[in-house]
């Protein structure tokens, strides 16, 4: 299939066919030689952005440094695809992240870019641990969405998506501030080991109900625009 060059009008007309059901998806992929993956991205792209988000990958946005850094050093981690790191940061494209990592790769300087929002790394404020609970567990209700999270809450980025991983790591007792060193396994003893693993299983069985809530979501979705 060939590769062409699609402007936002285009996408627009494409994605705006499919939900009024003139075409089916492979028909699109036909008439238009354009990938379902990228139907699908250009869908997910106007869902949270609107028609800037259709717009070229540089044209619409700005990124500060310390965002750019992050999102290379979880690349860079192994732990995540470029799909998912482009999603975690709101970054419009993974080309443009691919430029990013090669950026730094060859020891050259990022710089923050002017455009658009930077607010997703701005300073957080300070919070109790009840509003911790509250915005991981409103995080994860809605299929770990940060920025929504953090916009909703009022606090960074950076401290909705740190609280949710230390949650999913130690459960809400990993959200306490000075909680002091964590004492090591092999001094707990097996009623302790044993409660340990079982809210383990707790948080991932919450976990799980979380995404497949928000998957059921996502499908009626699909199912309302067919």
């Amino acid at each position: 299939m060939s590769k062409r060059s699609f402007s936002a009008e285009d996408k627009y007309k494409i994605l705006k066919a499919w939900e009024d059901g003139n075409h089916s998806l492979s028909e699109l992929e036909s008439i238009f030689e354009v990938n379902l993956t990228t139907i699908y991205e250009w869908k997910y792209k106007f869902e949270n952005y609107g028609t800037e988000g259709l717009k070229e990958s540089s044209s619409w946005k700005g990124y500060s440094k310390e965002l750019k850094l992050s999102a290379i050093k979880d690349y860079l981690s192994g732990e995540y695809s470029l799909r998912e790191i482009t999603r975690k940061y709101e970054i419009s494209d993974k080309s443009l992240l691919r430029k990013w990592i090669k950026k730094y790769n060859s020891h050259s300087k990022l710089n923050d870019t002017a455009k658009g929002r930077t607010s997703a790394m701005t300073k957080g404020r300070k919070t109790t641990l009840d509003e911790r609970k509250q915005i991981v567990h409103y995080c994860l209700e809605n299929g770990k969405d940060f920025q929504k999270a953090a916009e909703t809450f009022q606090v960074s980025y950076q401290q909705v998506y740190q609280w949710v991983r230390k949650y999913e790591i130690g459960g809400e007792e990993a959200l306490k501030d000075n909680r002091g060193k964590k004492k090591e396994e092999v001094e707990l003893t097996p009623e302790q080991r044993i409660k340990l693993e079982m809210q383990r299983l707790e948080r991932e069985n919450e976990r799980l109900r979380a995404e497949n809530a928000f998957l059921k979501k996502l499908e009626e979705i699909e199912r309302r625009r067919k």
